[in-house]
């Protein structure tokens, strides 16, 4: 009997490490998607506003803003740009539950509420988060 439950406590081990390690080859496998579609969503985009040159990940954000607002190309003033960037990252953070649509004013500017704080993030994983909701977005838009 003692025999058996070490055998059980050894197999059951074994299994999850198993489990383990598919979840991390699972992990770096997506990791390593995201990055490709990321470096795709790059180009694009640079080679259609960037003249060939690569553009950052705020140049993309702010992109991003003026699609959501829908005005077209048009110049903007600094706060204008800020409140774009903005209105990307909410939209963005939408589907991870963060940020909710809320309406649009009489301008045709959208408004966002906070559904939920963001968490104290350092800003690699920042930068992350932003990655993977862009390549998110991109793919939502059948863009990639």
């Amino acid at each position: 009997m003692y025999k058996r439950q070490i055998s059980d406590i050894l197999k059951s081990a074994i299994d999850e490490t198993k489990m383990n390690r598919k979840k991390y080859l699972s992990a770096m496998i997506e990791e390593e998607n995201i990055k490709d579609q990321w470096d795709l969503i790059v180009a694009k985009v640079s080679d259609t506003f960037g003249g060939g040159e690569p553009l950052n990940l705020d140049a993309i954000i702010y992109l991003i803003g003026v699609q959501e607002l829908g005005v077209g190309a048009k110049k903007f003033k600094k706060d204008e740009k800020v409140n774009l960037m903005h209105i990307a990252i909410c939209r963005l953070l939408e589907p991870y539950g963060y940020y909710e649509f809320d309406f649009f004013d009489e301008d045709g500017w959208p408004h966002y509420i906070v559904k939920e704080q963001l968490p104290t993030l350092k800003p690699g994983e920042q930068s992350v988060l932003i990655k993977q909701a862009i390549v998110q977005y991109f793919t939502e838009k059948e863009l990639v």
